[in-house]
């Protein structure tokens, strides 16, 4: 690509983020960007925290870099159920049955409900539990350590534990004071968590940006990927955020760190302070990676804005079918679509089921039922009369729907 070009990119990426941030309301389609999928790792904290953990074992070989974890637990902890999920799995009222999930976890690699967790042994896991924690105990973190190790060797797994934080996110410029569990679950800790959890998974950085931001926010729909366009039914908002510091708006290689916030600390909740100020965005700026932040939403099943880790949206989602799950799965397509070694473009197909299989979309399951290949999601009876759309996001997964 010439100069001219690079530089006509940079400015229509730059003046959409602008106007994303200056306009109230204006919400753009998440543009692609030159991201290769070996270079995409997650995060959270607490709700979110589950979800990374869901996305890595689910998505092992999309989430090639690895995850960080704040105050989360094992795979399946909640098995489904939300007094297991407030029990053993936050308030360490029980046995977390770490043998059960293990088997099942494996089970489910075999039968391709969840990626292969062969793909999980080259990455690498960052884990942090404040001895401070009252929502989520140590005893649970300790949990997830055991069953990571399980399939990564111990090197790749860094556990902090000793320090003295409440259920927050730890930063060593912005928040609350480190033993306060309040909104907006961000405290000042004197330690900063992402620039650890980044270095750990991606490697040694350059130093992070102290100053003003070299980037732009971009607010995102992302109506776009829900086959129904309908995602707050689903628990998730309209929109949600991402940074894009100048260096990827204009076209070069960059990473991908996919953040997910915790209960009650989506945008509705405390604005900006957790896409702004969670530390991800100032490592970010100064070493390639694009962050982006998808965003919960309080529903009737889901007061406080939770992400879906105990089956309030779907009873699917720890697995590449859960709602939530290929939601955030099409986004990371879509950004690793502008890829310059291998351009991807989504494709969709408005035909009957019976078409999707024999054209290998899709697959016939138990009772005559249909599912897309590789995301698994329920597409309806194998029949010539049922028509749906499929689409086609990355090599080899589809997924119910349109094209963003």
């Amino acid at each position: 690509m010439n100069m001219r070009h690079a530089a006509a990119r940079f400015l229509v990426a730059a003046l959409i983020g602008l106007c994303s941030i200056s306009a109230s309301g204006v919400v753009v389609r998440l543009p692609r960007y030159n991201v290769s999928v070996n270079e995409v790792s997650v995060s959270g904290l607490s709700s979110g925290a589950y979800m990374a953990v869901q996305m890595h074992f689910a998505y092992s070989t999309t989430v090639r870099k690895g995850a960080g974890v704040i105050a989360g637990g094992p795979m399946y902890c909640s098995e489904g159920n939300v007094m297991i999920a407030e029990g053993p799995c936050m308030a360490d009222t029980g046995s977390r049955r770490l043998g059960y999930l293990l088997s099942v976890i494996r089970t489910w690699s075999s039968n391709g409900y969840i990626d292969p967790t062969g793909a999980m042994a080259a990455s690498k896991v960052y884990l942090l539990s404040g001895t401070l924690d009252s929502a989520v105990r140590q005893p649970v973190m300790n949990d997830l350590r055991t069953m990571y190790a399980q399939f990564l060797p111990l090197a790749n797994i860094a556990y902090k534990n000793d320090l003295a934080a409440e259920h927050a996110m730890p930063t060593d410029f912005f928040g609350n004071a480190c033993a306060v569990k309040a909104p907006p679950y961000i405290d000042n800790c004197n330690f900063d968590t992402a620039g650890a959890l980044l270095t750990w998974i991606y490697g040694p950085l350059r130093a992070k940006n102290s100053g003003p931001l070299s980037g732009v926010f971009i607010n995102f729909d992302q109506a776009a990927f829900w086959g129904n366009a309908d995602p707050a039914a689903h628990g998730m908002a309209d929109s949600g955020y991402a940074y894009v510091p100048a260096d990827c708006a204009a076209g070069q290689a960059c990473r991908l760190h996919v953040a997910f916030h915790g209960c009650k600390q989506n945008a509705a909740s405390v604005g900006d302070a957790f896409y702004r100020n969670a530390g991800y965005n100032r490592w970010a700026d100064t070493n390639h990676i694009i962050v982006l932040y998808p965003q919960a939403v309080r529903t009737a099943a889901n007061e406080y804005g939770c992400w879906d880790w105990w089956g309030y949206e779907d009873l699917n989602f720890p697995a590449k079918s859960g709602g939530q799950m290929v939601a955030v799965k099409t986004m990371i397509d879509r950004i690793v679509s502008g890829y310059s070694h291998v351009p991807f473009n989504c494709i969709d197909w408005f035909d009957s089921n019976a078409v999707h299989v024999a054209s290998g979309r899709a697959y016939v399951g138990p009772g005559q039922q249909v599912y897309a290949v590789n995301s698994n999601q329920y597409l309806g009876a194998y029949s010539p009369l049922a028509y749906t759309s499929v689409r086609n996001t990355s090599a080899g997964y589809f997924a119910y729907g349109r094209c963003p």
